[in-house]
């Protein structure tokens, strides 16, 4: 006996609030803006000619509003993992920029051992001594900011900045900035960038308001200072000290 089988339609109820939630969907999507913006870094000593204004960070966190009720909705969007390299004793890239809960890998491509440590502010970690060619991993599970060192090669730094938006960018060499598919509200605008005192950084962060008719940051002065990076400390607190000792433990052969 042959059976047949019936397909059954969704109800016409059905049909109807599945296409309110698309074009509700559809018109969230439609009203979101992209934000642009432009860096200029001022050096004392700068070439005018060959200017570099990346690596400013730009980030754009929405009011609460609760009394009126007014947040920007925040796109749960997935955290993809982030790769920081270590390879010719430097980490590859030097800046990178991640939403708060991401996992990060540190990859060792080096023909020796790498150490992975951090003790100031944002996420506090150390990742051990570890060989080429393995990796370890860890989730950035807070917002900050972490300025990441290797035990061993005094020369080697990073910085991984962790957000609780996703409305950010960071600037290219021109200083442009382009945050894409913010919604309307109100927002307060961070800034960082290496070499800029915490002074120059609170000063420049306001209140903006983004809209279909106002998705402009204008132009953002940000002074840095030409001087050396400060000498830092190793994971114990204490001066590097003939970082590169000979023998199988630094060296992987």
């Amino acid at each position: 006996m042959t059976r047949v089988i019936e397909k059954r339609l969704p109800s016409p109820r059905l049909r109807l609030l599945w296409s309110m939630v698309l074009s509700l969907s559809a018109l969230a999507c439609a009203q979101t803006t992209t934000v642009t913006g432009s860096v200029e870094v001022a050096r004392p000593h700068s070439n005018p000619a060959k200017p570099d204004n990346s690596g400013a960070v730009i980030w754009l966190v929405p009011h609460s509003d609760s009394g009126s009720g007014n947040r920007p909705h925040v796109a749960a969007v997935a955290r993809p993992r982030a790769v920081l390299v270590q390879k010719h004793k430097t980490f590859e890239p030097h800046l990178i920029v991640i939403r708060a809960g991401s996992e990060v890998d540190f990859p060792n491509r080096d023909p020796f051992f790498h150490n992975v440590f951090s003790l100031f502010e944002g996420k506090r970690f150390d990742l051990g001594l570890y060989e080429a060619g393995s990796t370890r991993s860890l989730r950035f599970d807070r917002p900050g900011i972490s300025y990441l060192f290797c035990n061993i090669h005094p020369e080697m730094s990073a910085v991984i900045i962790a957000l609780d938006t996703p409305y950010y960018s960071i600037s290219d060499r021109k200083g442009q900035i382009t945050i894409p598919d913010v919604p309307p509200g109100r927002y307060t605008m961070h800034v960082w960038r290496e070499g800029a005192s915490a002074t120059s950084l609170k000063s420049l962060g306001r209140t903006v308001l983004v809209s279909s008719d106002s998705s402009s940051l204008g132009k953002i002065d940000l002074p840095v200072s030409d001087a050396l990076p400060l000498t830092h400390k190793n994971k114990y607190g204490l001066d590097y000290e003939n970082p590169e000792p000979p023998g199988l433990i630094y060296e992987h052969r």
